[in-house]
Parts: structure tokens; sequence; C-alpha cells
């Protein structure tokens, strides 16, 4: 299974110019965990709840005081579409992160998390399922 089969393809940003206070309302208003930070249309970082909770108690400030490109994530990890799940799954792991934005020549296409990865485990375990089928007809037909 590639990325681009289980990716979100609408993905909610925010201007590196703003504040944390800004990116959080819009978090809520679209009950997502995080927001794409760009700069002129490029993404360049990543604002997780982690991020605003690190933000508020390392600094001791409110939110209206945190610029957004302060407290946000750097650098971007991404993903290309193409990429399988097993590659992402492995990408986030080694990054220690739980979402990747998907870009394709340059381009933000979508994003992928932890989340969508886990309300796809089935469709996993019936791919696996029909590999495995196909791979004992493939050594039976050798007999």
């Amino acid at each position: 299974m590639l990325v681009r089969d289980l990716m979100t393809r609408e993905v909610v940003t925010c201007d590196a110019g703003v504040t944390v206070q800004d990116a959080a309302e819009v978090m809520l208003e679209a009950d997502i965990g995080s927001v794409l930070i760009t700069k002129g249309g490029t993404p360049m970082a990543i604002l997780t709840e982690t991020d605003i909770v690190h933000a508020g108690a390392v600094t001791g400030r409110g939110f209206d005081d945190i610029p957004v490109d302060k407290a946000a994530s750097h650098p971007l990890r991404t993903v290309a579409p193409d990429a399988t799940v097993r590659a992402a799954v492995k990408r986030m792991n080694d990054r220690g992160v739980k979402k990747l934005p998907v870009v394709e020549d340059a381009e933000l296409v979508g994003i992928v998390t932890h989340g969508d990865i886990v309300a796809h485990y089935s469709d996993f375990v019936r791919e696996a399922h029909r590999l495995d089928a196909s791979a004992s007809e493939w050594e039976s037909d050798r007999g």
C-alpha cells in the first residue's frame, strides 16, 4: 500500500507570521492535532499540540505572544506519495514524529499521520493475506 492511498489530501496551513494562539484556534476549528506552517505558500515547519504545550511551558508567555515559526518543529520531515506505508512508518519512527507532510515535485499534496495508518489497519491485513495467497499459488505452480 502506498502513502497516496491513505493520506489526507486537504492540509490545513498557517502562515509563518501568525502567533501560536492564531494557529491553535485554526487547529481547534478544524478539529486537528497539527497545522503546517508555510512561508510564501511553501511548507517550512509543522506545529503540533505537543509543540504548543512545550512553547507555553518553556517560555511562560501567552500563546498570543509566541511567534508560530519559533514554536513549530523544524526541519520539516516529508514523504513522497509513491512511498510505501511501511517506508513512511519507518521514517516516522526514525525521526520520532507522528505526522509527515506528503510532497511531490516540491508541492504539498497531503499529510499522513499515525492515525491514518491505524485507521487503515484492516486494509493492511487484507493486503497481507492477498499477497500471502498469491505467493502460495505461485509456489504451488512451481511444483
